[in-house]
């Protein structure tokens, strides 16, 4: 077995483009007619990068290739790399380094609630870039991240990664109509008094998030109202880890839940929810557009940062 040695070349891009191709073809003819070699040729390159590497890539079987292990393993870091490579190629080739593809994913429910409602402005104003959205639950593993930038709900920067603030969570306690009838509690538009207000959080269950675990005593103690809850009511209630099942919980009378206004406000204006305080608390972290520094040169990835300062 070969030791690791911090100095050792890369394999060439033809080499790798061949590795690609066979895995996924399972062929090396059919590898050799997409990256325009004889069968002979790329069957020398697999070759030669085992060689290099130290390790087979493939079993030769009589019905095909099939990849090893640690094959398996390389592809699956080389080729979202291959695949990077030749979106930046395409992108420099038609808009000379000013547009192109920008790949983002997003915190799920902060994309469908706030970021979707706005894209048509960015679109607009940029008419030159494509953006492509995933989604993503809990923090990027940025080692492994194929795509430009994210946003996510977390701290800000850390070392090597560049973090825009892009906007804070702030929430306040929603309820649905009929819970509160349930309970025998008059619904008003313009939210509860406190003593209706604490009798409907001891006796209702709170729906609590995963990426706030604390919120529920946070804001009970914003709102003065924590020394007054019964031991155990925090943990009373259903934990969900998406902000969207929370809403959609709260709907359906699962519970009272801690939802900021951009999320509430389309059940808010349908009367399926009712706020049932006007107090709100502000999380410690919050959004930000976060990338690997380097990725601040890409023009996409600037002028998206651009926009969002931008959006009221």
């Amino acid at each position: 077995m070969k030791k690791a040695n911090a100095m050792t070349s890369l394999p060439s891009l033809t080499a790798l483009r061949c590795f690609d191709a066979s895995a996924r073809h399972a062929s090396f003819t059919k590898a050799a007619a997409e990256v325009h070699l004889t069968q002979g040729a790329v069957s020398h390159q697999i070759l030669a990068l085992e060689a290099q590497l130290g390790v087979p890539l493939f079993l030769r079987q009589r019905g095909g290739l099939q990849l090893t292990v640690a094959g398996r393993a390389y592809w699956s870091e080389v080729s979202p790399a291959l695949r990077q490579l030749e979106r930046a190629t395409q992108n420099i080739v038609q808009h000379q380094g000013g547009g192109g593809e920008l790949k983002l994913s997003v915190a799920s429910s902060f994309g469908t609630f706030w970021l979707m409602p706005r894209l048509s402005g960015f679109v607009a104003a940029h008419p030159d870039i494509t953006l492509s959205l995933s989604t993503h639950v809990g923090p990027v593993d940025y080692s492994r991240f194929a795509g430009d930038a994210a946003i996510e709900f977390c701290e800000g920067a850390v070392p090597g990664l560049h973090a825009q603030r892009v906007l804070a969570l702030q929430a306040k306690p929603f309820a649905a109509p009929a819970l509160l009838k349930s309970l025998g509690i008059a619904c008003r538009a313009r939210g509860l008094g406190r003593a209706e207000l604490l009798r409907l959080l001891c006796q209702a269950p709170l729906v609590r998030q995963a990426s706030v675990p604390h919120g529920w005593a946070a804001w009970l103690q914003a709102a003065g109202l924590r020394d007054a809850m019964p031991p155990g009511q925090l943990n009373a209630g259903p934990q969900y880890d998406l902000l969207s099942m929370a809403l959609n919980g709260a709907i359906a009378g699962l519970g009272v839940a801690l939802l900021p206004d951009y999320a509430a406000a389309g059940a808010l204006q349908a009367r399926q929810l009712l706020a049932v305080s006007s107090c709100s608390w502000t999380a410690e972290k919050a959004y930000f557009l976060r990338y690997p520094e380097w990725k601040g040169q890409l023009a996409t990835v600037r002028r998206f940062g651009e926009w969002l300062r931008a959006v009221p």
